[in-house]
């Protein structure tokens, strides 16, 4: 079917990982988020634990930018050993989110999955958002996140989305242009999402 890899940009508590998951489950196809680590450490042999530390995480170096230039962003590589732990991370995940999509349909939750897969035809970008009261109230109630400052951690997990998106694809995170659908969660919720998202993949040619 057309537009079968569809990739969830989301803002921390929009409720992106549970559209994802409803949207997998309702189309029958496969879902990867966490999944990726599990996959990545296996792949690399470095622990999950780093992975886990580091995933979504922008490297602070230049290496990376010259590796883009000279190779591509989605050409393998055998040698790794001069990348940071950040990038050489970036690009097992590169590799996996490409192998995933290449097997068959599927949804991918962040890392970048729209920027990767970006020659594809068979792909729908789509970014979540919402505005901040309700995902502090999404991150409360259903993430069970106490924190006296949940705001700042709200904001703060955002900016690191961004620095990451943005340090890796040399784009904008969230910037409507990147993505073929934008939608606030907390007007159309997480089924009316996941009914929009489906009904515009009859849309993708």
């Amino acid at each position: 079917m057309p537009g079968n890899i569809i990739t969830i940009g989301r803002q921390f508590g929009s409720g992106g990982r549970s559209i994802a998951k409803h949207l997998a489950e309702r189309l029958g196809i496969k879902y990867y988020d966490k999944e990726l680590i599990t996959m990545s450490a296996k792949e690399s042999g470095i622990s999950p634990e780093i992975f886990e530390k580091v995933d979504e995480a922008a490297a602070n170096s230049l290496l990376y930018s010259m590796v883009i230039g000279m190779y591509g962003a989605t050409s393998r590589m055998t040698d790794y050993s001069e990348l940071s732990i950040n990038d050489k991370i970036f690009k097992i995940q590169t590799e996996i989110i490409k192998k995933l999509a290449d097997e068959g349909p599927c949804v991918i939750v962040g890392r970048c999955a729209d920027y990767i897969l970006r020659e594809r035809t068979d792909l729908l970008n789509v970014f979540i958002y919402s505005d901040t009261e309700k995902r502090i109230e999404r991150a409360v109630n259903e993430y069970g996140i106490q924190s006296k400052n949940i705001k700042e951690f709200i904001l703060k997990s955002d900016k690191k989305r961004s620095n990451y998106y943005n340090f890796y694809t040399g784009k904008r995170w969230g910037a409507s242009c990147n993505y073929h659908l934008c939608l606030d969660s907390g007007v159309f919720g997480i089924d009316g999402s996941v009914e929009i998202i489906e009904k515009a993949l009859n849309c993708i040619k």
